[in-house]
């Protein structure tokens, strides 16, 4: 149904996901700037509001000045030194966040050419859980997946098996 319509595994599963929890009714506050998968959003019917690129370690007055019901964070949490400080921020009821997972056999994600497209953090799937738990939210659903590669090798090999993205949906105790 979305191989045809979505560039990747990830948003497929990121989707359906977010379709099972959040109607389209429903306003949601992305976190991160304008991007791929809210463009998906929106093209899929909801209303959605992106940051405007500001450092969220730093600067948090745009989710504690939104009036969305639904605050979404898909693969943002590791790029942030302070990923407790938003999560404490956060005057809505409802998240969606995914994590990319450490990998034991990969290290962090770190791009040589862009300073920012960094990951600080990769979670562990109980270190996201704390987390979360820590800063006042209840976790209703997960799931986990892979990220298989089409290269040849030892990584790629264990990718196939190996969960990569965790999502999850969370209301606030």
């Amino acid at each position: 149904m979305y191989e045809k319509t979505f560039p990747n595994k990830r948003f497929k599963h990121t989707l359906e996901f977010l379709e099972k929890h959040i109607d389209t009714k429903e306003s949601i506050l992305d976190l991160g700037v304008e991007n791929p998968f809210s463009k998906i959003m929106k093209n899929q019917g909801y209303n959605v509001e992106n940051t405007k690129g500001e450092d969220l370690d730093i600067d948090t007055s745009s989710i504690q000045n939104s009036e969305a019901e639904v605050i979404t964070a898909f693969e943002i949490f590791e790029h942030l030194l302070s990923p407790f400080t938003v999560l404490k921020s956060i005057k809505t009821n409802k998240l969606v966040a995914s994590v990319p997972l450490k990998l034991w056999f990969s290290s962090a994600y770190r791009s040589k050419t862009d300073k920012w497209d960094r990951h600080y953090h990769e979670f562990e799937d109980w270190q996201f859980d704390w987390l979360l738990e820590k800063t006042g939210w209840k976790i209703i659903d997960s799931k986990k997946w892979t990220n298989p590669t089409k290269k040849i090798g030892i990584r790629p090999f264990l990718r196939w098996f190996t969960p990569r993205y965790y999502i999850i949906y969370a209301e606030r105790v």
